[in-house]
């Protein structure tokens, strides 16, 4: 019964609830001849935050159909008090669907531009700017001052073993397995470390260490590479998002541009629209 208390947002949810055919739809609880059915149930979970989401359908399905009992009897109830008649309630109603019409016009809207062929071409573009890139191989030995960096560097040209003096004498993380920081490109490291990491051949070493905020760097590059693509697949989500965004704010941007508005101040006099800083919508994209 605990589930019952953690539906509040089931009301928001059931706005959304899209018509379902009878035969897939089966009736799973009826209230005083109000019948509640499954597609309401899935649609409600669907809804729930993240954390819920991922509790099994099946698992979840008693307390989502408890609520949604619950929800059923409450609006009866309120409905026989004539709540539904008072102001507050019309305000309320008012609102919501002012918000129930944004969406779908923000909807209809985006799809017409989000579209599969125009992810797969922004896919396309980033992957085109992402083809010069390139990724180093390091490891590196992490140690507090500049003598002890010295002194490892002094073992490491005398034969030492990098990879040894690592775990001996690495006080960072990576000290445990060798050092060993795997493939990155730039961008992912700290300005210092990457600019000495990138400037370094296949199998050689800084000399004099690399100082950084965590400490003296000995960086070894082992490897270099020409930077991997990620695939579409993996990138098809971020993109998708990204041009949701674009698409709903070029949107408003467009209906704000035809609209009439005059601002107030909060005591209701008027606002001085010269003194107000304007948006720049090419500066804003570029904060991205």
């Amino acid at each position: 019964m605990v589930l019952r208390f953690i539906f509040p947002v089931l009301l928001a949810a059931l706005l959304f609830v899209t018509p379902v055919a009878a035969a897939d739809d089966p009736v799973v609880a009826v209230v005083n001849g109000t019948e509640i059915h499954l597609s309401m149930a899935k649609e409600a979970h669907q809804r729930l935050p993240e954390q819920y989401q991922r509790v099994p359908f099946d698992v979840i399905f008693p307390g989502l159909v408890d609520s949604l009992i619950d929800e059923q009897l409450s609006a009866a109830a309120a409905r026989k008090d004539k709540l539904h008649d008072t102001e507050l309630f019309k305000a309320q109603m008012a609102r919501i669907e002012k918000q129930v019409l944004q969406r779908m016009a923000m909807s209809k809207a985006i799809e017409t531009v989000v579209t599969d062929e125009a992810v797969r071409a922004r896919y396309d573009e980033e992957i085109k700017k992402a083809a010069s890139g390139e990724e180093v191989e390091a490891s590196h030995i992490l140690v507090k001052t500049e003598d002890e960096a010295k002194e490892i560097i002094t073992a490491l040209k005398k034969g030492g073993d990098f990879a040894d003096l690592a775990k001996q004498k690495s006080t960072g993380p990576s000290g445990k397995d060798g050092g060993k920081l795997g493939f990155f490109g730039k961008g992912q490291m700290v300005p210092a470390f990457e600019k000495a990491a990138f400037a370094l051949k296949a199998g050689t070493y800084t000399d004099p260490a690399v100082k950084t905020q965590f400490g003296w760097h000995i960086i070894k590059v082992e490897n270099r590479r020409a930077a991997e693509a990620p695939s579409f697949e993996k990138m098809e989500p971020e993109l998708r998002t990204a041009m949701f965004q674009e698409a709903g704010s070029a949107y408003i941007e467009k209906l704000r541009k035809g609209a009439k508005i005059a601002r107030f101040n909060p005591d209701g006099s008027p606002r001085d629209a010269k003194k107000e800083p304007k948006a720049d919508p090419k500066k804003a994209s570029e904060k991205k």
